[in-house]
């Protein structure tokens, strides 16, 4: 399969919800599972489609209304689709879901987030290991931000992109990930080899 073109399907939900999402890649790795940042759609094709030359990559729709419990709810059948050991990123609201999601017990593999607003969870509770990524040209505030939650995040590290804003490029952004992940996949035995070769600029 061409990483550029999605496989779609749909899961429903614990109340009932239909979630469509695309699978990207045809690897046999853990896949990651994107949590974009607006609710109501599936962004992030960008990114997935760079992430996939070197891990299955799922991006899903998030349901518009529905409060926190039930967009945790989604993420766990999303995940159960995706398959075991699943990997998980967010950007903005997206990175916040994650951690809830972590933070609430679901299955999760490493987790990234790229910038997100404040995190209402127990975040003592995420046992995933956890890579804070904000931009260089972002405000000083969200950049503080970021590094605290990495402090308060028992298993995190914290990364700056020199000369990005909220409006991260993907193209910088996916050999980062790419990075982070084969390093803990390597680490928990899924890879041999490092998958996000593919991702990286020459």
């Amino acid at each position: 399969m061409n990483e550029l073109s999605g496989f779609r399907g749909r899961v429903t939900s614990l109340d009932g919800t239909t979630v469509a999402y695309e699978r990207y890649g045809d690897g046999d790795g853990p896949p990651l599972v994107l949590v974009g940042g607006v609710p109501g759609a599936a962004d992030g094709r960008a990114l997935a489609g760079l992430l996939a030359r070197g891990f299955p990559v799922v991006a899903y729709d998030r349901r518009a209304h529905g409060g926190a419990e039930r967009e945790i709810e989604d993420l766990a059948a999303v995940l159960a689709a995706a398959g075991p050991g699943a990997a998980v990123h967010g950007t903005g609201t997206g990175g916040a879901l994650a951690l809830a999601a972590a933070a609430a017990g679901l299955p999760v593999g490493p987790v990234s987030v790229y910038e997100p607003p404040h995190v209402d969870a127990p975040l003592d509770r995420v046992s995933a290991r956890v890579l804070v990524v904000d931009g260089g040209f972002s405000p000083a505030e969200t950049r503080r931000a970021a590094r605290e939650l990495a402090a308060a995040l028992p298993r995190a590290r914290h990364r700056t992109l020199t000369g990005q804003t909220h409006e991260v490029a993907p193209h910088v952004l996916a050999p980062v990930l790419a990075e982070f992940l084969a390093e803990e996949f390597r680490a928990e035995g899924f890879l041999t080899e490092d998958p996000g070769a593919g991702t990286r600029r020459s």
